[in-house]
């Protein structure tokens, strides 16, 4: 078990999904009431989408071998389902759904889609909202690497709220990944405030990474004060949800392509050398190290790091 995981972590968790199973009913002996279990429930909804054999129902679910079995001869059985050989692979049964088998799957469906509405009418629009993006942020964060950069990425301008997300965001995940102190989101705070009360709109611009819909991601191009003539590159985050389906690469190249068509010689940047992962992006797009110094700031000894791009 990972020993940064705290008991008062793991409590919360299985008290929701004990929370939410029985909300939803799926302890019940039949799935909204219906002669159907869970399990039964989701091997008719996978054979909604598509005909499908044995192994990838197994694969897709998770499920033994033995116990899908028993599933789909009781399903056989009461004319639910078809087998023929595949036409693929004479070797493989395919298995698709008879109309017995589609009628019941509408039945389920409908009474899912009516749950389904009736827990979301009952709250306010904005809780609606917040519940939502909740989900779609468990959803991310629990789906394996392959499923996160299948995601559908998007990179737009900021709006409302972003910047106060972007904040809160900074603040939160380096304390928790590297203990930086409340001094490290006050100077965000202060960058993002200063982009935010008088950036130059053809100069200067702020861009926000969204996964599924969901704010991933944001980094923003200043003019350099010392150099008027380079862009700086600013606040590049990639929230934990997003990493490892190209968000970081995405917006470093919208700055870099930025700061080229807005005249600027070249881009600077200033980061820490435990902050790896981002140096690899900004090595990647051709940065070099031109100065590094030690401090001390956010309650730890760090290196602090400039670097140059020269177009």
């Amino acid at each position: 078990m990972d020993s940064d995981v705290r008991d008062e972590q793991i409590a919360a968790l299985r008290s929701f999904n004990r929370f939410y199973t029985q909300r939803i009913g799926a302890l019940d002996k039949g799935l909204l009431d219906s002669p159907f279990s869970l399990t039964q429930a989701r091997v008719l909804f996978e054979l909604a989408r598509q005909p499908a054999t044995a192994s990838q129902i197994g694969t897709a679910l998770g499920l033994d071998r033995g116990y899908l079995s028993r599933i789909v001869q009781g399903f056989v059985e009461q004319g639910l389902i078809a087998r023929s050989r595949s036409r693929e692979d004479a070797r493989q049964v395919t298995l698709s759904l008879t109309a017995a088998g589609r009628r019941a799957f509408r039945g389920l469906d409908r009474r899912s889609q009516h749950q389904a509405t009736a827990l979301l009418s009952g709250l306010p629009a904005a809780t609606r909202g917040d519940l939502l993006s909740s989900l779609r942020r468990v959803q991310h964060a629990l789906a394996p690497s392959q499923d996160r950069r299948a995601a559908s990425l998007t990179v737009r301008t900021h709006r409302p709220g972003d910047i106060g997300w972007a904040i809160e965001r900074h603040g939160h995940l380096y304390a928790e990944e590297y203990g930086w102190d409340g001094s490290f989101e006050a100077l965000v705070a202060s960058l993002f405030a200063a982009f935010a009360t008088r950036h130059d709109a053809a100069a200067e611009r702020l861009w926000i990474a969204e996964l599924d819909g969901e704010r991933a991601g944001c980094v923003f191009v200043v003019r350099n004060a010392e150099e008027p003539e380079l862009a700086q590159l600013r606040c590049l985050l990639v929230d934990p949800i997003a990493r490892g389906a190209g968000v970081g690469r995405r917006l470093v190249g919208e700055c870099i392509g930025f700061a080229r068509a807005a005249g600027y010689r070249g881009m600077t940047l200033w980061t820490n050398d435990v902050l790896v992962a981002a140096r690899h992006l900004y090595q990647e797009a051709g940065f070099r190290l031109a100065h590094e110094y030690p401090h001390h700031s956010f309650g730890h000894d760090l290196v602090g790091q400039v670097w140059r791009l020269d177009f």
